[in-house]
């Protein structure tokens, strides 16, 4: 996830306990953005974007549109707190089924919107998320409990409560991807790293080194559930039982990039709720937190690997300030000693704080050797003559083509990386 405007600006997301500390992020209770009085609180930026046309043709296209009623009836019909938080759950963990079965063709296909389509999935469950804090209850709800629903929305919504591995004979891998961004530039926009999510939840592939079961799930563009702990609280239980991980992200056009080194930093640029954060990534410890990260994956194997029509690199470049110095520069082969991050290889956006963060806590849960890091996905673009967002559809047969290649390439490497490993 790299932001493609100014050239300076680089972008590109007992034992429980003792996990959660390690994470490497403050973890309250709940991640999702703050919420007023039951029944009275405005719609959140992203909720507002809905009522535009091309989220509601995306919508109505999918079938996905039918969702957010039904959601409301079951709301209305909640007796009680543990009513709703059942309802709450079971229509989120169904939308994100849903859209799992939908990208990897199980089911009957409802409106005529292709089924790799990552789009419906972020506009139903916005839908569901303003449904739920538009509702005012039969029962008293204070804002702890309204704040752990929507939490509850947020998680199953996202294959966050839904990662299952079989036994130890089958290699088990964890992927991440990420929720279309830039949406004020143009609505219409998806992002293939969600896709890819979406085609990849459950499946099974083969490597040299035996079969693989793949899980995924996906992360809001957030600056806030980021500092609030969303990444760790996730995946803090995942990475022990791993045997590979990779976070994906949208990055350049045309290549995939296999990033080398994560930054400890903040850029600025605003996320979909149009928040703007700079600053050091706020983690737990921040005395012991390291400037730089560095991947584990087996990048001369990814980078050589034929895996598809779009190149792959080795990115090793990153942004500092050298030890001593004021001001950044750029180090084509990575960072100095005792420098200060100023962009990862994958830039200083969220993209490049989950690679931080997932290899920050790889490393302090005394996991060094496991498999890991970020992979970015070149731009997901629409075709010649449908790129303007006020006038364009919200498909094209170039933008599929270029979609449907990046996920099976994503799946391809992916397959590299499990069976080049250990």
């Amino acid at each position: 996830m790299k932001h493609q405007f100014p050239a300076t600006t680089r972008l590109g997301l007992g034992g429980v306990t003792l996990l959660l500390v390690l994470a490497g992020s403050a973890l309250p209770a709940a991640a999702s953005p703050a919420d007023t009085d039951p029944g009275t609180a405005q719609p959140t930026v992203e909720e507002q974007r809905l009522d535009r046309a091309a989220p509601q043709e995306i919508l109505r296209g999918s079938g996905f549109d039918a969702l957010a009623p039904r959601f409301a009836h079951a709301l209305e019909g909640s007796r009680s707190y543990a009513q709703a938080e059942r309802a709450v759950t079971r229509h989120a963990s169904a939308l994100w089924q849903r859209a799992v079965d939908r990208a990897q063709g199980r089911g009957t296909v409802t409106g005529d919107l292709s089924r790799g389509d990552d789009r419906p999935l972020y506009w139903a469950r916005l839908a569901l998320s303003r449904e739920l804090r538009a509702w005012t209850p039969r029962f008293g709800l204070d804002d702890r409990r309204r704040k752990a629903l929507h939490t509850a929305l947020e998680t199953s919504s996202r294959g966050q409560d839904d990662i299952r591995y079989p036994g130890r004979q089958v290699k088990r891998v964890l992927v991440t991807g990420f929720d279309p961004f830039t949406l004020d530039r143009d609505v219409r926009i998806g992002n293939p790293s969600g896709a890819s999510a979406l085609a990849l939840d459950g499946t099974l592939v083969q490597t040299a080194q035996g079969p693989a079961r793949i899980e995924a799930l996906v992360f809001p563009v957030r600056w806030t559930d980021f500092a609030e702990g969303a990444v760790e609280r996730a995946l803090a239980r995942q990475l022990p039982h791993l045997d590979l991980f990779t976070t994906i992200s949208q990055g350049r056009q045309g290549r995939f990039d296999v990033e080398r080194t994560n930054g400890a930093w903040r850029g600025g640029f605003p996320d979909n709720e149009n928040l703007a954060r700079t600053g050091t990534v706020p983690v737990t410890d921040p005395a012991s937190q390291p400037q730089w990260t560095s991947t584990t994956l087996p990048y001369r194997q990814l980078t050589e690997a034929h895996t598809g029509r779009f190149p792959v690199y080795d990115n090793t470049s990153v942004t500092e300030i050298p030890a001593g110095a004021t001001q950044p520069v750029t180090r084509p082969e990575g960072p100095t000693p005792g420098s200060t991050a100023r962009a990862g290889g994958g830039g200083d956006y969220l993209s490049n704080e989950i690679a931080y963060r997932v290899t920050l806590l790889r490393d302090r849960l005394g996991l060094s050797k496991l498999p890991g890091g970020h992979l970015h996905t070149p731009v997901l673009q629409f075709g010649a003559g449908n790129d303007n967002p006020a006038t364009g559809h919200v498909t094209d047969p170039e933008f599929e083509r270029n979609r449907s290649d990046i996920v099976r390439q994503v799946r391809a490497l992916v397959q590299t990386a499990a069976g080049a490993t250990r």
